[in-house]
């Protein structure tokens, strides 16, 4: 029986909006993707189609799904464009694509535009969202939208940077201290990481002034454990780089922190990215392209010191006890960094020499 795939209209504003719009967004490509295998599996005879911007605003994306559909016998229906029949009713659907595909670059363009000014402006609606420490106030009558502050997560905001800049503290130290204390966090569930409490420390918006257009979009193939594991790669191929912190509009917010303590953060998080014992100044052969042939997770380099030199390894991140509250999920040693770069070194050579 045919099956009709649709798509909601495009929103923006708050945050919660923002989160809704994206499982919308997922939900859609989960549903073209299970029209797909319908298709394939001989379970459809025909798909019907609003529009062709509803199958997808990408005119290659189109292309490709209608192929695909006629391969497995499927004909394609859309109800606002005549029926290709003819190489005029194709013309046209083609022509229908290309505009779907323009229209939302110019979308894309428009809000883009439009958090700019409104960043500018001073609205916190065009943020992602209100970080720990912060409750995000919608908009309503009466006011626009505002931070303000937790006060369950405040302290524990003041704590972090209070261990790090007065006490001394490591981040790690901090993450083991939050945790053998039980400080709850944001979801209440789960255990604090490295990653979440080093967020803590470069975010302005704790000494008032939170920062719009951070990072900006960059080409990048993303692979991940499950997908390692299966043999694949990502269909998403695009990453988050921050921008220079001289491009980013200031928006106020209320402050948790002086400017002072935040001034010295910056300047341990520097001296410690500086000075860093793992720190890769040179790269190797095959950093960041190895990973566990028992369980999937990459490899990383880091490095131990003998009495005579600076001995480098590949380490398997499952093999980390201190990053699971189980302890290790994998028992693979660590590779010396000098054989493995020499046996793949060789290998590259001799695959050269073959195909010369």
């Amino acid at each position: 029986m045919p099956v009709i795939v649709s798509a909601a209209q495009t929103e923006t504003g708050t945050p919660e909006r923002r989160r809704r719009q994206h499982l919308r967004k997922n939900k859609r490509r989960q549903a073209a993707e299970r029209v797909s295998d319908l298709a394939a599996e001989d379970h459809l005879d025909a798909v019907l189609v609003y529009a062709p911007d509803r199958l997808s605003r990408r005119y290659a994306y189109q292309i490709l799904l209608i192929e695909e559909f006629a391969r497995a016998g499927v004909e394609t229906l859309f109800i606002r464009s005549p029926r290709a029949t003819t190489a005029e009713d194709q013309l046209v659907l083609q022509f229908q694509g290309m505009i779907a595909e323009y229209e939302r670059a110019q979308i894309l363009e428009r809000s883009r535009r439009g958090k700019r000014h409104r960043a500018r402006q001073g609205q916190v609606s065009v943020l992602s969202g209100a970080p720990f420490g912060y409750r995000y106030v919608r908009k309503n009558e009466q006011s626009a939208a505002y931070y303000e502050i937790n006060e369950a997560e405040a302290p524990i905001v003041r704590l972090v940077y209070e261990r790090y800049t007065v006490d001394g503290l490591s981040i790690g130290a901090i993450t083991r201290l939050l945790n053998e204390q039980r400080i709850p966090t944001r979801k209440q569930t789960g255990r604090w990481e490295r990653s979440t409490v080093w967020a803590l420390l470069p975010n302005p918006a704790y000494k008032g002034a939170a920062g719009f257009g951070k990072t900006q979009t960059a080409s990048r193939q993303r692979i991940t454990r499950p997908l390692r594991l299966r043999g694949g790669i990502a269909s998403r191929d695009s990453a988050h780089h921050e921008r220079p912190q001289d491009e980013w509009i200031a928006i106020a917010v209320p402050s948790i922190i002086d400017e002072q303590t935040f001034a010295l953060a910056q300047e341990r998080l520097a001296a410690n990215k500086a000075h860093a014992s793992r720190r890769t100044i040179v790269p190797s052969v095959v950093q960041g392209l190895v990973s566990c042939a028992k369980c999937g997770y990459a490899l990383y380099r880091t490095s131990t010191r003998s009495s005579a030199r600076t001995i480098y390894y590949y380490r398997c991140l499952g093999s980390d006890a201190w990053r699971r509250l189980g302890g290790p999920i994998c028992q693979s040693r660590p590779i010396r960094q000098d054989l493995l770069d020499w046996v793949v070194w060789t290998e590259i050579v001799n695959l050269s020499k073959s195909q010369a």
